[in-house]
């Protein structure tokens, strides 16, 4: 098993319809090739998270399945979606 986790902190213009659209690129995501074994977009609400206020954790079942989705499109366009709200990572 491989795990991704990404941890951020988003501008205060990302609002609802920011966040909903993350959701549905996840959703996206988990129907996609490579499908991923868990893929989970959520609000940090540890104590000790340094302001990064949410995460994503992916888990794949090899690096080569977590490879094929750093480069899939649908990664690359989420990225680019969520680039210009991202004030910490």
């Amino acid at each position: 098993m491989f795990h991704h986790v990404v941890l951020m902190k988003f501008v205060s213009a990302a609002d609802d319809d920011f966040y909903q659209a993350v959701e549905d690129y996840c959703e996206h995501i988990r129907r996609g090739e490579p499908t991923p074994y868990r893929y989970v977009f959520r609000r940090n609400i540890a104590s000790r998270s340094d302001s990064l206020t949410h995460g994503i954790i992916a888990s794949f079942s090899s690096s080569v399945e977590h490879d094929r989705y750093q480069v899939s499109p649908i990664h690359q366009e989420m990225k680019a979606y969520m680039t210009p709200f991202i004030e910490r990572i």
